[in-house]
């Protein structure tokens, strides 16, 4: 069943959920930035931990998981598609949007903090450090430069950061070390800025900003640039979510529950999350 979008208007409401999707719980640190940005928003989350991590899946196996996700996310009614993973916003953003259609908007991670470094380092080396499919797309230096601002992208494939998250290795001795250890490649000497592209890095922020203790290369962590992407795109549209009494509640579903899931989607959301099973295959 199609929802017609409701034309551009400053007073219109639109009460359908947004639907949140990533290769596991990385995705959860976007959406936590959006619930503070957007209270009165309802999500729909989906985090494939079936198929996790997407960092090292083939293009088209991404794709094909995110077309089944988005199926899910129709058939609840989702107003706006929120591709919360850097692998598939590269690999499937484009395939995500003509297969949704006039159903729902999408929105991917990806150009919100792209249009960010555009508007604050025109002329500046910029580093970036992501999954081996993100860096390996070049999704981002292509869209950096075409902004044709004189930015220099130096990227590093950085692979073992999001299982080392999703395990819980965080804020410890061996984060630090494997943390240390990427930061010091010489791909990322000399940046002025350091752009996190995989929603899990948000969790070791702290430690990869202690690794510039000096201050001189700003951290970048697109959650709140992708949130406040988001309630321009809601506004611009009419899609904004009446103000209710009472705080919506969300819906979380993954594909396959892991043995440490409960505490790290309340380390990745910041609080009890209740998960229901849906595998994408029977």
């Amino acid at each position: 069943m199609t929802h017609p979008t409701p034309a551009s208007s400053a007073s219109a409401t639109d009460p359908r959920p947004i639907g949140v999707f990533d290769s596991g719980i990385g995705g959860l640190t976007v959406a936590r930035a959006v619930q503070r940005a957007l209270p009165h928003e309802r999500l729909v989350y989906f985090g494939d931990t079936a198929h996790l991590p997407y960092g090292d899946k083939s293009t088209a196996a991404i794709q094909a998981y995110s077309v089944k996700i988005c199926d899910l996310l129709l058939r609840q009614h989702c107003k706006v598609i929120l591709i919360a993973c850097n692998s598939a916003s590269a690999a499937a953003y484009e395939l995500v949007r003509e297969y949704v259609g006039s159903k729902a908007r999408v929105l991917n991670v990806i150009d919100p903090i792209v249009e960010y470094v555009g508007r604050h380092y025109a002329g500046r080396t910029v580093g970036l450090i992501g999954t081996k499919q993100t860096v390996g797309s070049n999704v981002y230096r292509k869209k950096i430069d075409a902004l044709n601002l004189g930015i220099q992208l130096q990227a590093l494939a950085t692979p073992l950061l999001a299982p080392m998250v999703e395990e819980g290795f965080v804020h410890n001795a061996v984060s630090q070390s494997v943390v240390n250890n990427y930061l010091s490649d010489p791909a990322l000497a000399g940046i002025e800025a350091l752009v996190l592209a995989c929603t899990h890095y948000p969790l070791i922020r702290e430690q990869i900003a202690e690794f510039y203790h000096a201050g001189r290369t700003d951290v970048l962590d697109p959650s709140d640039t992708v949130a406040e992407a988001l309630r321009r795109l809601l506004e611009t549209h009419g899609l904004v979510a009446p103000a209710g009494a009472q705080p919506p509640k969300h819906h979380f579903y993954v594909s396959d529950f892991t043995p440490s899931f409960e505490d790290s989607t309340r380390l990745f959301f910041g609080q009890e999350v209740d998960l229901e099973h849906y595998p994408l295959w029977e």
